[in-house]
């Protein structure tokens, strides 16, 4: 399995690869994750800023103007009001019209503006009221009626409201109309309108607006790049130290952090070449000892092959002639053959297991049918099957086409498995399964014994355990098998797993790669990452239904307590001596028969 996704590629020509690149990149550097969100909480931050600072310059701008306005607007107004009552009560239209006019002349020259508007309230005919004015594009249709409608119902009160104007150019402009009551003696009050612009006050709230945010936009700028160059002064020592300990757990021992000045990564960059001092001299100290511990094994199993040999022959010329010793002597015979094979193979193992941790196997590689082989393997297998009562099965919908690999290997391999499923099946049916892919062939052995539990399974390839103790081989072996095994099935680039369930038996999976000899050629040895074509969780539950769950193994202590005489329903026998009994028929080779797990 891949230990991480592989980076989305990116093309600037291509934007529906955008998204997925900015993703791989935010799960892969942490300097691009602090840069996006401190640039994102800097924006946002100095976005607030901005918005209120031109809020708040905006409202008092528009707050000084309307005062001024208002002052503005009430000053001539009030101008107005004084000329009207100070002059004498008009007797004619001629009078009233010039003192109309000087009363417009009055507000027009104290009022910054000329947009002016005067319209008469009361709408009874008098014969001397001045007709309504409207100068500089003020209108009456420019004052809204709620505007007039508050001006005459309190003639002391001052009101203005925000309105949309028309400059020399025709374009709007905002603006502002104040209106009031003017009082004209002997004809009655009138609505006096005063309207004043804002366009230099929106040009200069535009101004700041734009200085603003172009400050902000600059400011943000400045945050990036600050931070930009804080995190790749604080992100290159973390990069250095992972790669440098990338290369030291690729086993190069003598990479170390370049230390600079006495800071706290300088400090984190010594305690990591400290450690990895440590590491390089406990890891030397090992090899050592390994290496002595290899050497012994490798000495001692080579200096015991020739007693051994001796012990063997007269072992074998013994056990030859046990007919004609007594009865007691016969049996000891018969244990010393049976325990002096077995020791050889235990020799054998030793050797075999010394070589894999030299690192000094080699693969003999030809082209072979795994079906075929399987099949030789279990015809050679069937005679100790049937000792059991066990049925051996073969299906192989595939796995015919040959396949680079080490035949003698890979036939101990299989003889291992169905050595340990004959031993541990219960007398069960056995299922060897041969299926091939495109990319690997495989083969699985499935047996309906007691089974494991999940731990136990996860041990069942170290060397020398068991996952009963208290029970005996039957088939011999030295518990080193499924050891060997595995390393077999490595040695090959391919993978040996098992399944096992307490009660629903126990099912290896052995998958062996078809390109074997290009990755040998290419000096590679690892693991190729293809599913297997024989799945590892069998999928039998019809045969495990009308097997049933498997039942405890009996010992004759318990036959005896259950009133058992028939022996036969006896696994495990012992002879009068109390001597464990071993299987005359056993071939003497039985390291490569089989091992129990």
């Amino acid at each position: 399995m891949p230990s991480a996704a592989a980076p989305t590629l990116f093309a600037w020509h291509s934007p529906r690869t955008w998204p997925g690149a900015a993703l791989s990149l935010w799960n892969r550097s942490l300097q691009f994750r602090t840069i996006l969100v401190t640039t994102a909480l800097t924006a946002i931050t100095i976005t607030v800023a901005c918005l209120w600072m031109a809020l708040a310059i905006q409202n008092d701008l528009f707050q000084t103007r309307r005062d001024e306005v208002l002052a503005d607007a009430s000053r001539a107004v009030q101008a107005a009001r004084e000329t009207l009552d100070a002059s004498e009560v008009a007797g004619s239209r001629a009078q009233m019209q010039v003192l109309w006019t000087s009363v417009r002349d009055d507000i027009t020259e104290l009022s910054s503006t000329d947009q002016i508007a005067g319209f008469r309230i009361d709408q009874q005919p008098v014969p001397l009221a001045p007709s309504d004015f409207g100068q500089g594009g003020l209108t009456a249709e420019a004052v809204s009626a709620g505007l007039r409608e508050r001006v005459r119902s309190q003639p002391e009160s001052q009101w203005w409201q925000s309105i949309a104007l028309r400059d020399a150019d025709g374009d709007q402009v905002p603006g502002i109309i104040v209106g009031q009551q003017l009082q004209v003696p002997t004809v009655g009050p009138y609505e006096i309108y005063l309207a004043y612009d804002l366009a230099d006050e929106a040009e200069t709230l535009l101004f700041v607006q734009r200085t603003l945010w172009a400050s902000g936009v600059s400011m943000v700028l400045i945050v990036v790049a600050i931070l930009w160059l804080v995190m790749r002064g604080l992100s290159t020592p973390i990069i250095e130290a992972s790669a440098t300990s990338a290369r030291l757990a690729a086993g190069d021992l003598k990479v170390r952090i370049p230390v600079h000045g006495e800071d706290e990564l300088a400090t984190l960059g010594r305690s990591f070449n400290a450690m990895a001092d440590s590491i390089e001299s406990q890891i030397h100290e090992l090899a050592e000892l390994s290496l002595v511990q290899q050497r012994f094994v490798s000495d001692v199993s080579h200096e015991l092959r020739t007693p051994l040999t001796t012990i063997r022959l007269a072992a074998d010329m013994i056990n030859d002639r046990r007919e004609a010793f007594d009865p007691a002597t016969a049996r000891a015979a018969e244990l010393l053959h049976a325990q002096v094979a077995r020791f050889e193979e235990l020799l054998t193992d030793l050797l075999e297991i010394s070589r894999y941790d030299a690192g000094s196997v080699q693969l003999e590689l030809e082209a072979t049918s795994l079906a075929h082989l399987a099949e030789d393997v279990i015809e050679s297998m069937r005679h100790l099957a049937e000792q059991h009562g066990t049925e051996l099965r073969f299906v192989a919908p595939g796995g015919y086409s040959p396949v680079d690999m080490d035949p003698r290997r890979v036939r101990r391999i299989l003889r291992n498995l169905l050595g340990n499923a004959i031993e541990h099946g219960e007398g069960r049916p056995i299922v060897v399964t041969v299926d091939s892919s495109p990319q690997a062939v495989a083969v699985g052995v499935r047996d309906y014994g007691m089974g494991m539990s999940p731990g136990d399974a996860e041990r069942v390839f170290d060397r020398f355990w068991r996952a009963d103790p208290s029970r005996k081989r039957t088939l011999g072996g030295t518990g080193l098998g499924l050891s060997i095994a595995l390393g077999d099935a490595k040695l090959h680039g391919g993978t040996l797993e098992v399944w096992s369930q307490l009660g629903g038996g126990t099912n290896f999976v052995l998958t062996l790669p078809r390109n074997l000899r290009a990755q040998a050629a290419m000096g590679e040895r690892a693991t190729p990452d293809v599913q297997s074509p024989v799945p590892l969780e069998p999928s039998d539950e019809p045969l495990q239904g009308e097997l049933g769950p498997t039942q405890p193994i009996l010992t004759m202590d318990v036959a005896q307590a259950e009133g058992l005489d028939d022996v036969g329903e006896v696994r495990e026998l012992r002879d009068v001596d109390g001597v464990d009994s071993v299987d005359q028929d056993a071939p003497a080779n039985a390291g490569e028969k089989g091992e129990a797990r």
